[in-house]
């Protein structure tokens, strides 16, 4: 087991590394940041001074070099187009937003696809279970930026229920979260389906049944708490895609969060804090897999050999 984790960590960093790699390089062919740290009529001295400053005079692979040595020591650099500010900071004030607003989507996918699978499962081969399948295949298929734009449309301009854009409240975050939990709808809600229908079937529900036990409690008691098991394991990659996929959503919505965050940061051509964001995100997704993979090896050892 402790070689199975010592295995999945090493490939963790291999990946981190990577992916560190690959953003550096993206985020240098983007176009000069000296076009946000200078004005257009700044001399060559001042031109030389910043590229000295900011280490832009030094070849790319010591760029790169200075750039990981930093990482190593836990400075993700000084951000370029937030004065007095360092990548760290932004990242630190921005990640709580971007953290309820996905655990909020977390909620909401499961308020909606648990009872959705279930319902398409006692219901199967029925009106219900086409039409449940179809709810969740739209959401698989629909843009989250166009589901929030119409969302938006609905309940914000039309009802004037919930605000447009902006931070503050609870009423600020429900339409951002439908939206972004939406597309999660139909993976959770196929998972809840089939388990259910493998739990259905078993020979302890049709003793339940036989002895009267209510149908309501057969189905809510003994079959959704045994089915609930491999839909949860699915959580934990979901809050992962849910904090990586926030980027278009928070946009959309004006979110201060990590996505709206790293998207100024690449109007700005500020790649210190995009090269910070990206890393975080990818730390993130690395991380919670790890964590699955090494849950899945405890619940089955078989996995370890494999």
């Amino acid at each position: 087991m402790q070689r199975y984790i010592i295995l999945r960590v090493a490939q963790g960093i291999l990946a981190i590394f990577i992916i560190s790699t690959i953003t550096f390089a993206l985020a240098r062919v983007s176009g000069d940041p000296l076009n946000v740290l200078l004005p257009e009529e700044a001399s060559e001295e001042q031109i030389e001074l910043t590229k000295k400053e900011w280490g832009l005079d030094k070849p790319i692979h010591m760029q790169y070099l200075l750039y990981l040595g930093k990482l190593f020591q836990g400075d993700m650099g000084e951000a370029l187009a937030w004065p007095n500010s360092t990548a760290g900071e932004l990242i630190l004030e921005r990640l709580p937003n971007t953290i309820k607003l996905s655990a909020l989507a977390l909620i909401v996918s499961a308020i909606i696809a648990f009872p959705i699978g279930v319902l398409v499962a006692i219901k199967k081969d029925t009106p219900f279970d086409y039409g449940g399948k179809l709810f969740a295949i739209l959401g698989q298929s629909a843009p989250s930026f166009a589901v929030g734009l119409i969302l938006m449309w609905i309940f914000a301009v039309q009802l004037d229920i919930f605000p447009t854009s902006g931070s503050g409240g609870i009423e600020y975050m429900i339409l951002p979260a439908v939206a972004l939990g939406y597309y999660n709808v139909a993976a959770l809600m196929r998972l809840t389906r089939s388990s259910m229908l493998e739990v259905l079937d078993t020979e302890y529900v049709k003793l339940a049944r036989i002895k009267g036990v209510p149908e309501w409690k057969v189905i809510w008691k003994h079959c959704f708490r045994n089915a609930f098991i491999v839909p949860l394991t699915y959580f934990g990659l979901i809050g992962a895609v849910l904090i990586t996929g926030s980027v278009v959503i928070e946009t959309v919505f004006a979110w201060p969060g990590l996505g709206a965050l790293v998207i100024d940061a690449i109007l700005f051509r500020d790649y210190v804090v995009v090269q910070a964001v990206v890393l975080l995100f990818a730390a993130v997704f690395v991380i919670i897999n790890i964590m699955v993979d090494v849950l899945y090896a405890y619940i089955d050892p078989r996995i370890r050999y494999t």
